[in-house]
């Protein structure tokens, strides 16, 4: 009975081999629940596992005029379904890792957009601070802050003393601390 299956078998693969679609039927139908079987345990997934014996049966018909009598079909066939499994498992976890580099490109540059548009919104709420001084204050303070210059450069160039210069800084930083805590919504 085995030889008869065997000589059957060879026939069928024989007329594969020669463009007969009948042929081609016939192993499809004799193979098919063992391929698709073997494929479900590989990739856990019914779809894919049916993806998967669709193209064992297409790579088999379009290379049948390289198909060898003399190596067993079953062999080949499960070779094949084996190989398309591995394939496919490989491009899903290149995809997953490539989603994952996606996602945290997109989180990196996401992060970016917000620290930028908070240091905008720092810049414009430390404008109006600093628009809320008076204009002596302001002076000293962008003198100190701006400029880089020590109180006792700022006391100097304008003519007052040093005291005047930490006093009016001390008020102009109480000052733009309560402006931003008026306004903290914004930071």
């Amino acid at each position: 009975m085995l030889e008869t299956k065997d000589y059957s078998e060879k026939l069928l693969v024989s007329e594969l081999k020669n463009g007969n679609e009948k042929a081609f039927r016939s192993l499809f139908d004799l193979y098919y629940q063992d391929i698709y079987g073997y494929s479900i345990s590989l990739l856990k997934s019914k779809e894919a596992a049916e993806e998967n014996v669709q193209d064992v049966f297409m790579k088999v018909w379009q290379h049948r005029e390289n198909l060898n009598l003399e190596q067993s079909f079953k062999a080949y066939i499960f070779t094949i379904a084996r190989n398309q499994a591995f394939n496919c498992l490989n491009k899903a976890a290149n995809d997953a890792l490539l989603k994952e580099a996606i996602f945290y490109e997109s989180q990196k540059s996401h992060e970016y957009g917000d620290y930028s548009i908070r240091e905008e919104d720092c810049k414009k709420l430390r404008k109006e601070a600093m628009k809320q001084l008076p204009p002596k204050r302001k002076q000293i303070f962008k003198m100190s802050r701006k400029k880089g210059m020590s109180y006792e450069e700022i006391s100097q160039e304008l003519g007052i003393s040093i005291n005047t210069v930490r006093n009016q800084m001390s008020k102009a930083l109480e000052s733009m601390r309560v402006f931003f805590q008026v306004h903290d919504e914004i930071i």
